[in-house]
Parts: C-alpha cells; sequence; structure tokens
C-alpha cells in the first residue's frame, strides 16, 4: 500500500497553461549565419477547363453560402481534383467560414498535405487556434508506418505554405507542441532546430512543455537538464516554470545539493523563484531526510513574502513521519491550518500511520477523529491504517466494527486491510476469526500474499498448533507462493516456545537447502530457546557458527547470551560479555545492563548493582523503565528508602511507568522504616493511575483506616480489595 503524500510538481506545471507565443527574429548576435528566407509558395497553374470549375465553384458557394455545400457542389463533386482545392482556397482564403465550410466538404481524397497546412495557417492567422491545433494533431494521431518520413513532409509542406497565406509564427509552436504531446519528443526536437534556421524561436511556453515531457520517464531527465543548459545560446529565454521543471529533474536524479544551488541561481539570471521552486527543492531534501535543510529552506521562502503551500507541508509531515518525530509533524500540521493552508486526508492518513508505527494509538485515533468532524473524508488507505493501529492496540471489537464501517461506505478493503485485520486476531489468539476473513479474502478475489500467511503461521505457532502451521506452509507453496526467511522465522520460533529445538534445528536444515539461508533472526531465536532452558555451551556453539557464517549479531543476539548468563546464575560470565562488547566497539543498551542488575538484586548484593548501574550511565546508555523498576524494587528489599525514593522520582519526571510491584516495593519500605504518610501518598497515586496492590498493601491501609475511624474509606478499601484482589485471586 503506497501513499505519497506531496502534489507531483508535473501534475503542477501540466495545470499552467502554455499559452504566451512569441516570435524572436535571429540577429547575427544570436547566430553566426544570417537565417535563411522562407520559400515563397507557388502553385501550379491551373488549365483552361480547371479554371472553368474554381471559377463556377467558387461563385457557387460565395452566392448560395447559406446552403448546404453537399447539395450545391453536387453537380461538380465528380470533376473535382485535389488541385481545385487549393486553387478555390486561394480565392475565398480571406473568407475564413467559408473556407472551413469548404474544406469539411472536400474530405478525403481530395485533400493533401499542402491544402491541410494552408487550411492551419487560415486558421491562425483567423486566431481560431483551437482547429488550428485539431486539424495538426489529427494528422499527427493517425497511425503511420513512415514517422520520419511523415515528419519530413508535414514541416516541408507547412514552411512552404507558410510565406503566402498570412500565416503567424504561432502555427509553428503549435506544430511543436502537437509533436511534443503526441510523444515525438525527438521530432519536436528535430522541427526546433529546423525553425532556428528560418529565424524562429519557438515559445519558452512551449519549450516547458518539451521539457516536461522529457521529465516523465527517469531516461528523459538528463536529456531536460542539457536541454535546459543548451537552449538559452539558442535563444530561449528560461523562466519561473523553466527553473521549476529543471530543480524537478535534478532532484529525480539524486542532485538535490545541485537543483538548491539552481535555486540561489534564479535571482541572479533574473528570474525569481516562487513557492513552487521552493517546494521541489524541499521534496528533495524531504526524500533523502535532510531535515535541517528543509526547514532552512522554508524560513528563506517566510523571509521573501511567500507562504508555504499544501506540498511544502505535506513534504515536512512525510518526513517527521519517517524519522519517527510524529508529535513534531502534529505540531507542523497545526500551524499549516492556521496559515490558511488546509491539509487533506492524505496529509491525516500519514500522521495516523506514524503514530500507529509510534505505537501513539490514543493520538492515531483522535486524528482519525478530528478528520472526520471536518468532513475530511478518509480513503481505504486511512481506514486500514487506523484498523492496524486498533488491531496492534488488541482492540478487535473497534477494530472489526471500523472495517463494517469501510465496506457499508463502499470502500473495498485490499490485501493490507484485511492482513492487517487477520493480524489482529492472530495476536489475540482468536484464529478461528482469523481463518474466517482469511476465507472472506478470498472469496471477494483479494489473494493472499506471503504477509498474510506468515501472520497466520505465526498467529498458530503462538497457539501451540505447531503442526497445522507447517501445514499452511505446504498449502502456501502449493499456491506459487514461496515462504520467505520471515516466515520461516515464525515457525522456527513457534517450535522454540513449545520446546520443539530438535524441529526447529531442522527446519534450519531445510531452510538453507530451500535457499532461503538463515538469518540472525534465525539463529537469535534457537540460541534465546537454548538459553532459557540453561544450555549455554549450545548456545555459544551457535553464536561461533553464525559468526563463521559472516552473519552479524545485533544487540538482541547479546541481550539473548546475557539473559541465559543471568538465568543460569553466571553473573560473571555476564559482566565478561560486556566488557567483551565494549572491546569490539558494541555500545550495549539498557536491556543488556538490566539482566545482570536484576539479578544481583535477587541476591541482595546493591553495591555490585549500583556498580552496573554507574557504569552503564558513565557510557552514556540512558535507563529505561525495566532499569528504574529493577533498581527501586532491590533497594527497596536492601532497606535503601533514600535512594529508591531518589530513583522513583527521576523515573517519573522521565515520564516513565512505575510498575505496580515498584508501587508495592515503595509502600512496604516506607511502612518499615515508620513513614506512614508517605506510604499512603504512593498508596493513593498507585490508584489514581488504576494499579492493583496486592493484598498485603490493602490489609495494611484498611486497618490504618479502621483505626483511624475512616469507616467509609476502610469500606470502599474492603469492597476494592475483595473486587481486585479476592475475585482475581479465584
Amino acid at each position: 500500500m503506497k501513499r505519497t503524500t506531496s502534489i507531483n510538481i508535473i501534475t503542477y506545471l501540466q495545470r499552467h497553461r502554455f499559452n504566451q507565443y512569441h516570435h524572436l527574429p535571429l540577429t547575427a548576435a544570436h547566430f553566426s549565419t544570417t537565417p535563411r528566407p522562407f520559400p515563397d509558395y507557388s502553385p501550379k497553374t491551373p488549365s483552361i477547363s480547371d479554371s472553368d470549375i474554381i471559377r463556377h465553384v467558387t461563385t457557387t458557394i460565395k452566392r448560395r453560402r447559406s446552403e448546404p455545400l453537399t447539395r450545391v457542389l453536387k453537380p461538380y463533386q465528380s470533376r473535382f481534383k485535389s488541385n481545385h482545392l487549393i486553387w478555390v482556397l486561394i480565392n475565398i482564403k480571406n473568407d475564413y467560414k467559408l473556407v472551413l465550410n469548404f474544406f469539411n466538404w472536400a474530405q478525403k481524397p481530395f485533400i493533401t498535405l499542402e491544402s491541410l497546412c494552408i487550411v492551419v495557417h487560415l486558421a491562425v492567422s483567423s486566431n481560431d487556434i483551437e482547429t488550428a491545433k485539431q486539424l495538426v494533431f489529427e494528422f499527427w494521431t493517425t497511425p503511420r508506418f513512415d514517422v520520419s518520413k511523415s515528419f519530413d513532409l508535414f514541416t516541408e509542406k507547412l514552411i512552404y505554405t507558410y510565406k503566402d497565406w498570412d500565416s503567424h509564427p504561432l502555427v509553428f509552436d503549435l506544430y511543436f507542441q502537437v509533436l511534443v504531446e503526441t510523444g515525438f519528443v525527438s521530432q519536436a526536437e528535430k522541427l526546433f532546430h529546423k525553425l532556428l534556421s528560418y529565424g524562429v524561436v519557438v515559445s519558452v511556453d512551449s519549450c516547458n512543455l518539451f521539457l516536461s515531457r522529457l521529465s516523465c520517464n527517469f531516461h528523459g531527465l538528463k536529456t531536460a537538464v542539457k536541454v535546459f543548459d543548451e537552449f538559452p545560446e539558442l535563444g530561449v529565454c528560461w523562466n519561473t516554470v523553466s527553473y521549476n521543471i529543471v530543480l524537478h529533474c535534478l532532484c529525480q536524479l539524486g542532485k538535490v545539493k545541485e537543483a538548491h544551488n539552481l535555486l540561489v541561481q534564479m535571482e541572479q539570471r533574473g528570474n525569481f523563484p516562487d513557492v513552487v521552486s521552493y517546494g521541489v527543492v524541499v521534496s528533495g531534501y524531504c526524500g533523502i531526510g535532510e531535515l535541517d535543510k528543509v526547514l532552512k529552506l522554508v524560513e528563506e521562502l517566510k523571509r521573501k513574502g511567500l507562504k508555504p503551500n499544501e506540498y511544502i507541508y505535506n513534504n515536512i509531515i512525510g518526513l517527521l513521519c519517517k524519522s519517527g518525530e510524529v508529535v513534531e509533524a502534529e505540531r507542523v500540521l497545526r500551524e499549516m491550518s492556521k496559515c490558511g493552508v488546509f491539509p487533506d486526508n492524505v496529509v491525516y492518513t500519514t500522521l495516523i500511520s506514524g503514530f500507529c508505527k509510534a505505537g501513539n494509538f490514543p493520538a492515531a485515533f483522535k486524528l482519525f477523529d478530528e478528520m472526520r468532524y471536518k468532513k475530511i473524508v478518509p480513503d481505504f488507505v486511512t481506514y486500514t491504517s487506523v484498523i492496524h493501529g486498533i488491531c496492534k492496540s488488541g482492540k478487535m471489537v473497534e477494530a472489526r466494527e471500523l472495517f463494517s464501517e469501510m465496506l457499508v461506505k463502499g470502500m473495498e478493503p485490499d490485501e493490507v486491510t484485511y492482513t492487517a485485520l487477520i493480524d489482529g486476531y492472530c495476536k489475540a489468539g482468536e484464529m478461528k476469526e482469523a481463518f474466517s476473513l482469511h476465507n472472506q479474502m478470498v472469496q471477494k478475489g483479494r489473494i493472499p500474499n506471503v504477509v498474510t500467511y506468515t501472520t497466520l503461521v505465526d498467529g498458530l505457532c503462538k497457539n501451540g498448533e505447531v503442526d497445522v502451521a507447517n501445514e499452511l506452509l505446504h498449502e502456501m507453496s502449493g499456491k506459487g507462493l514461496q515462504p520467505n526467511v520471515y516466515t520461516y522465522n515464525t515457525v522456527v520460533n513457534g517450535l522454540c516456545k513449545i520446546g520443539n529445538i530438535e524441529q526447529a534445528v531442522k527446519l534450519m536444515e531445510e531452510m538453507d537447502m530451500a535457499g532461503f539461508y538463515p538469518d540472525t533472526v534465525t539463529y537469535t531465536t534457537l540460541m534465546d530457546a537454548y538459553c532459557k532452558m540453561g544450555e549455554m555451551a549450545k548456545a555459544h556453539e551457535l553464536l561461533r557458527f553464525m559468526l563463521d557464517k559472516g552473519l552479524q549479531p545485533t544487540i538482541v543476539t547479546f541481550n539473548v547470551l546475557m539473559n541465559g548468563f543471568c538465568l543460569s546464575g553466571m553473573l560473571e560470565d555476564g559482566e565478561r560479555l560486556i566488557k567483551w562488547m565494549l572491546e569490539k566497539g558494541i555500545t550495549p543498551n539498557a536491556t543488556t545492563f538490566n539482566s545482570l542488575m536484576k539479578q544481583y538484586c535477587i541476591r541482595n548484593n546493591m553495591r555490585a548493582t549500583t556498580e552496573i548501574y554507574k557504569g552503564m550511565r558513565a557510557r552514556g546508555v540512558m535507563p529505561d523503565s525495566n532499569t528504574y523498576n529493577i533498581l527501586i524494587k532491590g533497594h527497596c528489599k536492601a532497606r535503601n528508602m533514600k535512594e529508591a525514593w531518589f530513583l522513583y522520582k527521576e523515573m517519573v519526571e522521565q515520564g516513565f511507568s512505575v510498575t505496580a510491584t515498584s508501587y508495592n516495593a515503595l509502600i512496604r519500605g516506607f511502612f518499615k522504616r515508620k513513614k506512614p504518610v508517605e506510604a499512603r501518598k504512593l498508596f493513593e497515586k498507585m490508584r489514581t493511575h488504576g494499579l492493583v496492590a496486592e493484598k498485603a498493601i490493602y490489609d495494611i491501609f484498611i486497618d490504618v483506616n479502621y483505626e483511624e475511624g475512616n469507616w467509609e474509606i476502610t469500606l470502599e478499601l474492603c469492597d476494592e480489595a475483595i473486587e481486585k484482589c479476592l475475585v482475581k485471586e479465584t
């Protein structure tokens, strides 16, 4: 599912009308040679009999102009020839309406290339540009065997008939445009150079159309830049639209810095960049993730009195979301609205998707509601993003309701939508619903892909149904879908979860034979299984084998080993692992240190725990919520309440969530240290956050309130304890 968050620059340029034409006579300053004159037009001289027909036809159509020509010219039709058409046109060329009627009557086989060009000239001289262009367009959209020969003939006739038919240089501009629009780009360039020899320079707007057409495909981008560099020497004066097209070409070629330099040079060359110019370069920098450059460009365009448009805002929001800075992206959305630029469903969808990826589902749902409140219609991509987010948060009832709403609105879910919902059901363990949706997907003509099958396999494995998962793999292969390394890793993980490591190893061997070589994730999964079984020697052996294969272990691999050492009581080996990682330039993360600190806390060795914590901070590794919770419980157990209280306050300031076990430990610790006020404050905070205290903690505060005569609170706590502790235990 792909979505763009920006308006295509080519679309913008196509909306501009290329309708300003000019004729620049060339002088010695432009070229080294004098322009050649247009040839004189000299049609054949009619015979006496031809002259007679011409006179009669001319007189008849002039006198009886109000009558249909098919009737009045019927007596002459059998004797009429193609040359007669041109000779009559000479007689009536000053009566354009009559010219058109007569030309339409003539049709084939009387119309020749010469007569067609004559009428084109007459249409241009009568300012009927639409008809002139249509006539040329019809010629070039007719299938032809030899394009090169047709081009030479048409060009020759248009030039030959130009001089004596009261035409205008605009006719060549028009011809050039038709060639570009019909895809005969090389013929258009050939025409451009041919016209130069007659002193005619194609208008800048037509040249812009030429540049625009070239930039529609990757191969033409370099040609467009080359044309932009060369054409000024041939008399073309580029304008802002021209620069915008070439800025786009450079960005598409990955030459964003060159595009930026050209943007700077625009003013020096007498062309002032507009908001589109800045938008193109902003889009280029967004494409390569240069946020600082983007923000500087936006400030620059504001200083010049320009306002960022939807295109610019969309690109910035897209980049911020891609960089994970979703909160900042939402701030840009708010700024956008204040500036009178109203976001569309694409912008909202980008933000919603960004918040979902960041795990901030409430913010995503809020934006979705805001979208509907503002009457911005969500499309199937928006719905898919929100459904994906709801599934991630485990709210499958709401996800299914939204899916149904999508169907009611006539939106057709695609494979991605179905897979998101199937994944949600799999993670919730509702495999019956997942397969029901899979069947519905097939009935609707949506073909499940590898991701869909991998999701189902993962769900089955997590439910312990590894045999069924294997059957599904065979079904998948039977449908011509090749399982990938992620599919195999899912089954390996499932086998390890149920303790069937032998089968997991066998599947790894099958992967190798099938050409889907086990990756770091595969080895790490198996190592984790060995570590949890206490078989550290086998885990080590796997690590060596993995390194021999040239696979680089990740921080997760090392954390798995660390957890294994700690579970096996091999704390010294754990410390040596950290030392080895640092020597190899691998920075441990908070999880690496947490495993070690947790075991020292269990052993009540707070001195060693504190040393590890200090070493962690000294190396610039910031603690996570798990770090704080481990340390708080450890210090409370060791009765270091001052240290535990300090860590609690620091944790809250950092925005981390305190767990129920940490609250319980702190409350117990303060009671043991005879500090009931602090304990009571923590108990109330704990209840405010919806966390459940241990039954022993409830007993303490029930007794305290009873002794103080707080009957109402005592009864409230009794009810709460029964509901949250005793009922749940049963």
